[in-house]
């Protein structure tokens, strides 16, 4: 589908902000419905059961931000729903979010103060909506980054609607109940395996109204786990993600998987990976940092993942589950 330009906008984030820190996240396995460089972030969002392209420009600098978003569309555009996708936007990059306090909590932590001087600015953010991070949870569960991306490939390309704009071509996530009259077989076929009950109930959740984004970010942490922990499939690990990424709980910390626990490990206890700390003493120590915990842990670990894109960490290698 070729999608035109139909409007540019412009967005001032709050001070300070590091704009590609922000957008491109060097941890998360390449989905085929974005594109990045240096200064320019390409994505296909499903808003409003529309397909959309938007093209984000760094157009300022950290102290004085401003992001360009191109949005390509096939068909007009009213104002209701450009001014609704630009709030969105604000929301799931957190671009509103004021970091004072946390630098100066932290501008003496000996782990931390010379990250926060690196990615000053770097929001947590992520371009889903439950529905999509709950599929993407899903393709993650008990598999290695490579077989994920291959799953969340197959969905897409055969369920999801190829855009093309700005001189890119770009995949975009269905809406729910795409796979509604798609048989257990068919899905099956692209290798999802036991996934596939997991995801037909998810959408038929959402397809029927069953659970509601908007209204989740209404209620407390504790509500918002019990309604999450209703989905089957979706255990506490899921969960926990969903909590920082998707709501933006970020003194939430509770859950470390094993291949994170090797990479805590060597991180904060300049410990062998391959006799790792436990977990339990892993939370403990994340106690220090208090309200930001999820936030502090966020800036190490995209700082270990930028630094692993520009040179080789052999004993990251090691663990990482590629």
């Amino acid at each position: 589908m070729k999608l035109k330009l139909v409007k540019t906008v412009e967005i001032i984030p709050s001070v300070p902000f590091d704009f590609d820190s922000t957008f491109h996240k060097p941890d998360h396995f390449t989905t085929g419905d974005n594109l990045y460089k240096t200064g320019i972030k390409w994505q296909t969002w499903m808003w409003q059961e529309k397909t959309l392209g938007l093209k984000f420009t760094n157009k300022g600098t950290r102290t004085k931000p401003k992001i360009e978003v191109s949005i390509y569309s096939s068909g007009k555009l009213d104002n209701n729903f450009l001014n609704s996708l630009v709030e969105e936007i604000k929301y799931r990059y957190n671009l509103d979010l004021d970091l004072t306090n946390f630098y100066k909590t932290f501008e003496k932590d000996k782990i931390l103060s010379p990250i926060i001087k690196k990615w000053k600015g770097m929001r947590p953010g992520h371009p889903s909506s439950l529905y999509e991070y709950l599929l993407i949870g899903i393709v993650l569960q008990n598999a290695t980054v490579r077989r994920s991306a291959q799953m969340f490939k197959a969905l897409l390309e055969s369920y999801g609607a190829l855009l093309e704009f700005d001189n890119q071509k770009l995949w975009c996530f269905f809406k729910a109940g795409r796979l509604e009259n798609v048989t257990d077989e068919e899905l099956r076929a692209l290798k999802l395996g036991y996934r596939v009950k997991s995801i037909k109930k998810i959408d038929e959740y959402f397809s029927k109204g069953l659970m509601n984004e908007f209204d989740l970010r209404g209620k407390d942490r504790e509500a918002q786990m019990t309604e999450l922990l209703k989905l089957y499939g979706v255990g506490p690990a899921t969960v926990w993600y969903l909590l920082f990424d998707v709501f933006h709980h970020r003194d939430f910390f509770n859950h470390v998987s094993p291949w994170e626990q090797k990479i805590y490990s060597k991180v904060f206890f300049d410990v062998d990976p391959e006799t790792p700390v436990p977990v339990e003493k892993i939370l403990k120590h994340f106690e220090k940092f208090g309200d930001y915990k999820q936030l502090a842990v966020h800036y190490i670990w995209e700082d270990l993942w930028w630094k692993r894109k520009n040179e080789s960490i052999p004993w990251l290698e090691k663990e990482i589950r590629i």
